[in-house]
């Protein structure tokens, strides 16, 4: 995996969500733009809901969608992988999806691929041997993201909806 070689990559800083953290990622992520390729805006009660499953996940698995912050500890949104939920109807159930989501203030800064970096790291010491991505085709910036991580584009399909296509990246992991 390469980094730039003109700008060097920012400090981050991954734990595992807070209660407080739920309304963080409420503030970060109450954005039409942020949340385009997921439906739009949540509500606060489906944030207190999400952190909670992550920090089991945690507890299970050693592994979750983290909290990313900056060096100054300013929460930026998430960075981190979890199990492919069962109850969706699509998609790679019973694989573990690695995946980003920034608050707009931390787009374009490198935040996204570091914190990428570090999640890969901490998902192959916790003996994980492949990720994948599930990528809305129009996601340009986590289409850069995943190819920067040298993914290999594994399919396109069709979104639920019929209407959007969607991209499934996979990494090996090295572990075996």
């Amino acid at each position: 995996m390469t980094t730039s070689p003109t700008r060097p990559l920012p400090a981050v800083q991954l734990r595992v969500p807070t209660d407080e953290d739920a309304h963080a990622w409420h503030r970060v992520f109450n954005d039409p733009d942020v949340m385009e390729f997921l439906g739009g805006p949540a509500e606060p009660s489906f944030y207190e809901e999400f952190t909670a499953r992550q920090r089991l996940h945690d507890a299970q698995l050693g592994f979750c969608l983290w909290t990313l912050t900056d060096a100054d500890g300013e929460v930026l949104g998430f960075t981190g992988a979890q199990p492919w939920p069962a109850e969706k109807a699509w998609g790679p159930v019973g694989e573990i999806e690695i995946g980003w989501r920034l608050g707009r203030s931390a787009w374009g800064k490198g935040y996204a691929y570091a914190a990428a970096l570090a999640t890969v790291e901490r998902v192959r010491e916790a003996g994980v041997p492949e990720v994948v991505a599930m990528i809305n085709d129009d996601n340009v910036r986590s289409i850069a993201v995943a190819e920067r991580l040298e993914m290999t584009l594994a399919d396109r399909f069709l979104l639920p909806g019929g209407t959007r296509y969607g991209r499934r990246y996979e990494l090996a992991l090295g572990v075996a």
